[in-house]
């Protein structure tokens, strides 16, 4: 136990007056309820020399092998979310959690997923032949579990009409076509993945230029061209039917014909197509040659933009089920300040074997949780609570994740210190980080201490040095992964990390455990690198005594917004409201830094300085949530934060800001002046909210 707090009745040798009685209470009943509501045991992690001990014990304990069977057992079998061989997974993290003697915890809900029934593709060729396209990789059938390419919540329907090609299916791509004279309506449009257009997005754009369906690809790399690249077509995040709230046992729903529910998915039906069939299409498509600036990324070979004389022959039909989906956690209980909470997150389920998303990932997060629980045999509690989380159906649009922050949306928002996500842990050489910027400097110095493992000798900083000549890191704004809930919707400080840009294999029934031995990570240790770094991320937010955030980061980074929004804008859109915003959270920052040195430099373990710390912690946790706005993003009000979430016009420049980038968008389609008001009043709310962040980071009304 800490220090007993002084006998009352000894600080005062004289009588008390009145006024001085009230005030001694008044401190006695605030130093009471802390010491009350959390425990102070002697220092054990807390102390930096036992914390940078546990530490090192942390990362001798890596073995690669470990990591290796445990991707191996994840990946034995395809597992869907909503699937018995789903639940299998679920229940073999269930088990090691347990194995370990974690406290093991366990969350489900009933949500609406998307699973095809049949579909057919042939295509028809002007010389009167024609080939069959099989929507599945060689070799492989229902029976193996894998299941066929589709696009979840898809539309059925079908269509027998001329191919057009329209690259990557963007409005400017529409453009060079109607430039060319080539109308896509009544047609089906083939469309290259590529950028940053999300797939519901390359659909949605191909509907409103009237086309009847949709085939997408991806470039395919040599020996892998015969993988289609599964996945999401809806908007949004979490279950359809429950927008906003958790899909717990008896909980209100919408009707899946509900206009709300409706708004999310494709009007026309869509299905993926392998780079080898789509290259077999363009080979034959006519008219109009393909522009100039499109063809660097196609093969030889490739005629014109069609439309035909190739025709397509499509057929699709799916269904849309509630089913029951999974969470799993492993909580480690913080001695000191239980109710604090670092979570690190990773989900389980994939659209077919998943050895690198998302079980690169999971077999990270069960690596971590067994070398906690050799820490904690070794005498190591942390300070705050530890929650390792385990999460179903991020494929289907961040379910599992969104449906457990919507149900516990009131105490993370007033107890999560910061979510480490992992999705991806390894898909191939070279780290890649996306963060809150607070959270910048932390991550630097723990790359300092993590041995790098493609180069001897280096530590994981050096090569990221070496290779960006800076330490390149990215921010949260994109709706990809299970971070998305935490930060743009709960405020949640967040970090997201990976190994490799991308890979050939995304989604298809070849991210299997050979690829990730022959290619992606043939000696594993690029996972323990990234186990090293998440490890020892949620060691330090958990035992430092002052959070480790530095917000002179954000600072930096909305100067840097504020400058590109201005090179975006004319004169007649006022800055001076973000200026003098930025301005103010610029001083918070300094001054809540210099007292976060003040403090750490302070030896004392009185109630009166934990007090101090525990109050200064609170304003470092809790100015993320500043940047919240309760109205949400303007017709997506389940987005809440006005500097990191993504924009609805996903061909803009602003990666920040995304009720400004909105606006900017939809002035195009108005008025001089009332675009200009639009813009503007979308600078005041963003305003707003930095200062909001600053209050809460100065702690103070007044």
């Amino acid at each position: 136990m800490g220090q007993r707090l002084p006998n009352p009745t000894t600080l005062f040798t004289s009588k008390p007056s009145a006024a001085c009685t009230f005030l001694s209470l008044l401190v006695i009943c605030i130093l009471g309820f802390y010491t009350l509501h959390y425990v102070h045991p002697a220092p054990s992690s807390s102390n930096p020399q036992t914390a940078l001990r546990f530490r090192r014990i942390f990362l001798s304990h890596a073995t690669n092998a470990t990591v290796a069977s445990y991707l191996r057992a994840l990946t034995l079998h395809s597992h869907l979310a909503g699937t018995p061989p789903s639940l299998d997974t679920a229940h073999f993290v269930r088990a090691h959690f347990m194995g370990l003697g974690l406290d093991t915890r366990s969350a489900h809900y009933n949500s609406l997923l998307s699973y095809p029934l049949r579909s057919s593709l042939s295509a028809h060729f002007s010389n009167g032949s024609h080939v069959d396209i099989p929507l599945t990789e060689p070799g492989l059938s229902t029976e193996n579990g894998v299941v066929g390419a589709y696009h979840a919540y898809s539309p059925s329907g079908s269509a027998h009409a001329k191919v057009v090609f329209a690259n990557h299916g963007t409005d400017e791509d529409y453009r060079a076509l109607a430039e060319l004279g080539v109308n896509v309506s009544g047609c089906v449009v083939l469309v290259k993945r590529g950028g940053d257009l999300p797939r519901g997005e390359a659909v949605g754009k191909a509907e409103q230029n009237g086309a009847l369906a949709v085939l997408l690809y991806t470039e395919g790399r040599d020996g892998f061209k015969k993988g289609f690249e599964r996945g999401l077509v809806r908007s949004g995040a979490g279950d359809p039917l429950t927008p906003g709230w958790a899909g717990v046992d008896g909980a209100e729903r919408l009707d899946p014909e509900d206009p709300e529910v409706l708004k999310s998915f494709p009007k026309i039906p869509s299905v993926p197509l392998s780079a080898e069939a789509a290259e077999l299409l363009l080979a034959t498509l006519g008219g109009s040659p393909v522009p100039n600036q499109w063809r660097a990324s196609l093969p030889a070979g490739v005629g014109g933009v069609g439309p035909g004389p190739t025709v397509m022959n499509f057929t699709y039909q799916g269904e849309k089920k509630v089913v029951a989906i999974h969470n799993v956690f492993a909580v480690i209980r913080g001695a000191e300040e239980p109710d604090r909470y670092v979570l690190l997150g990773n989900h389980r389920d994939a659209w077919t074997y998943g050895a690198v998303d998302p079980n690169s990932g999971t077999a990270a997060l069960l690596d971590i949780a067994r070398r906690y629980a050799l820490l904690m045999r070794s005498g190591w509690i942390p300070r705050r609570t530890i929650i390792l989380c385990s999460w179903d159906a991020e494929e289907f649009g961040m379910v599992g994740s969104t449906e457990w922050v919507e149900q516990n949306l009131a105490n993370l928002g007033s107890k999560a210190v910061a979510y480490i996500n992992v999705d991806c842990a390894v898909q191939g050489p070279g780290l890649f980080v996306r963060a809150t910027p607070q959270l910048d400097n932390l991550i630097v110095e723990v790359t300092k201490k993590v041995k790098d493992p493609d180069s001897e000798g280096a530590t994981v900083y050096e090569t990221w040095m070496a290779a960006n000549r800076s330490i390149d890191i990215q921010r949260l704004s994109a709706l990809d992964s299970d971070f998305a809930p935490f930060v743009q919707h709960a405020g949640v400080p967040s970090i997201d990390m990976y190994y490799g840009r991308d890979f050939p294999v995304y989604h298809t029934a070849f991210d299997a455990y050979d690829w990730m031995v022959n290619f992606g990570d043939p000696l594993f240790q690029r996972h323990v690198a990234v186990a090293g770094i998440w490890g020892l991320l949620a060691l330090h937010l958990a035992d430092d005594s002052i959070l480790p955030f530095n917000f002179l980061s954000y600072v930096d980074q909305l100067k840097h917004y504020k400058d590109v929004l201005s090179s975006l804008l004319d004169g007649s859109v006022s800055l001076h409201p973000l200026t003098t915003a930025i301005q103010e959270f610029a001083y918070a920052a300094k001054e809540v830094e210099h007292e976060a040195q003040r403090l750490r430099d302070v030896q004392s373990t009185s109630e009166l300085v934990l007090l101090k710390k525990r109050a200064l912690n609170d304003r470092l946790m809790l100015a993320e949530r500043g940047f919240l706005d309760s109205d949400g993003l303007e017709g997506r009000h389940w987005f809440k934060h006005l500097v990191y979430a993504p924009s609805s016009d996903h061909e803009s420049e602003l990666l920040f800001f995304p009720g400004v980038a909105d606006a900017i968008f939809q002035a195009k389609r108005m008025s001089g002046m009332e675009g200009q008001a639009k813009i503007q009043h979308e600078i005041w709310r963003v305003a707003r909210a930095i200062q909001r962040a600053a209050s809460s980071l100065r702690g103070e009304i007044f």
